[in-house]
Order: structure tokens, then sequence, then C-alpha cells
């Protein structure tokens, strides 16, 4: 009997020992101390794995993932500061390609820079000498648009004197504008005439020639076919046609020339661009963009 108590009572013993040994989680039976990873699935996406969202989900958010090996498709809208469009300007072959996004044009200062559809103006540019220049106007008011910058003032005055001489009598129309008036013009061609159409004889906000102060719309003293396509073959349009880059302009937008410039042909509209530069434009018949090399995308709209 007693020896039966004895082997009970050791069976007790051995029971609880193994009780102690699972309660310890099993760290008798894992020699390392760390515990048995679980064969359930996480419920959460892995550290770094991206989410349907395309959020990036995982333990310490203030870590930059890894970059994708695969480039994304879609192009920056944004101008990348110090990669100013037309910075291959004077002559070079440099000035954009055809297609290529609207970048700010560089030296925006300069009498030979390019602005057009490609390249824009600094946001908010405005000239610094703008001056009135002593010429006839086919208004009298004082206002923006009769004024030039006073290099190119100068020249103009020149000009105006020298058609006088041949008696050719010229008149400003439109001169200087500022952004805020060329983006109230254009709303309202795109309004009456539509987008499309107003993209051929008028500038977006910041693509304007007027904006650099180097530019101007002339006509007859009379004012008769100012900024309209009968300017062109008039005693006025075929003077400025033969005599315009003695003075240091250009017909901007020439004939035959709009799949490069983006413009319809405009005899009125001169720009300043110096002396010599416009003897070289006359000499080789090409237009900024093609001295330049950045011809214009004219289709899509801009």
């Amino acid at each position: 009997m007693r020896s039966k108590s004895a082997a009970a009572a050791a069976l007790l013993i051995a029971v609880m020992l193994t009780g102690a040994a699972c309660s310890a989680g099993g760290e008798a039976n894992n020699p390392s101390g760390t515990s048995s990873p679980s064969i359930q699935p996480s419920s959460s996406p892995d550290a770094g794995q991206n989410t349907n969202n395309g959020a990036t989900e995982g333990p310490d958010a203030s870590v930059s993932p890894s970059p994708s090996a695969t480039p994304s498709s879609k192009p920056s809208t944004d101008p990348t500061p110090g990669q100013q469009g037309g910075g291959k300007q004077e002559g070079s072959s440099g000035g954009g390609d055809k297609g290529s996004a609207v970048e700010v044009t560089a030296n925006a200062e300069a009498v030979t820079a390019l602005v057009n559809k490609q390249f824009k103006l600094p946001k908010g540019y405005a000239p610094d000498d703008l001056v009135y220049p002593d010429i006839p106007f086919t208004f009298s008011e004082k206002i923006d648009k009769r004024k030039l910058r006073k290099e190119a003032a100068k020249a103009l005055e020149d000009l105006v004197a020298a058609a006088k001489k041949d008696g050719i009598k010229l008149a400003g129309v439109s001169g200087y504008r500022t952004e805020s008036r060329q983006k109230t013009l254009f709303d309202n061609y795109a309004k009456k005439d539509g987008v499309e159409a107003a993209n051929k004889y008028s500038a977006r906000p910041g693509h304007s020639e007027h904006q650099t102060g180097l530019a101007i719309d002339v006509s007859g003293i009379d004012g008769k076919c100012a900024a309209e396509s009968c300017f062109g073959g008039t005693p006025e349009a075929e003077w400025l046609a033969k005599y315009a880059a003695d003075y240091g302009y250009i017909i901007r937008y020439p004939e035959g020339k709009e799949a490069i410039t983006g413009y319809k042909y405009e005899p009125w509209h001169i720009r300043y661009v110096g002396v010599d530069l416009a003897h070289k434009l006359e000499q080789s018949g090409d237009t900024l963009e093609e001295y330049y090399g950045a011809a214009v995308p004219v289709s899509g709209g801009n």
C-alpha cells in the first residue's frame, strides 16, 4: 500500500514538472530564446509594400523607400531652375526642341531674347527702362501701349523719321503690354473666336513680345488697316519690309513662316533685335525661331 502511494506521488510530481515547462513559452525546446514563427499570414502588407492606393506602409514611415527601378512616364510640368529656355541663344543651334515643354527664356532683358509659344518671360516680367517714343500714334492717351524700352524707342524714332523723308507716314498702334493686359486680350479673343483660332493671332500671357517692350504694331498715319491683313501690300508695309532692318527692327511674323512662328502673317508687327541681328535675319530670310533652332510646335493649341 505504501509502495502504491509512493508511485502515485512520483507520477504527480512528473505531471507538475511537465506543465511548468509548457508555461515558459517553449523556451526549453528553443535554445536561442526566440519565439517560433507564426504560421498565420499577416493581415497587413509587409514593410515597404505598396498598397492599392499607392501609399507605402511600414513600421517606420520616416524611412525613405528605395527608388523605383522603373522611371515614371509622366513628365514634370514645371521647368527646372537653371535650365531656362533659350540659354543657347546668340546664333547657336539650341533653344529647345520641337514639342518640348514650355520653358522660361534666358536673358529676358536682352534685345535678342526669344519669346514665343515655347519660350515665355519670367512671371510678372516688366522692363525697367520703358519710355514714350516721340512718334505719332493712332490715339492721344499716354498709356502703357504707347511705351517701348529706351533703346527700341530711339530706334523707332529714327525709323519713323526716315520713312517720313521717303513720303511714308507711320504711326504707332500698340507697344508695351503688361502680362495681365495680355491675359485679358487673349481671353476675349478666345471667347470670340475660340481658343484654336485665337492661338494663331494672339499670344498667351507671358508669351507676348509686347511684354518685352521691344515690339510694336504700326500702321499708316490715318490708322486704316491697323493690325489688319489689309495692311499688307500698302506702301507703309512695303517700306517697313525693305528698310526696318536698317534700324534694328524685323517683321517678326513674315508671310510663309506660319508653321515656324506659330502665328499668321503680321506685316504690322515689328520687333527690335538690334541692327546686327536684324541684318543677319534679313540676309538669311530666317525667323528668330530658325536662327536659334527653336521651331515652335504649332499643333495642340499652344
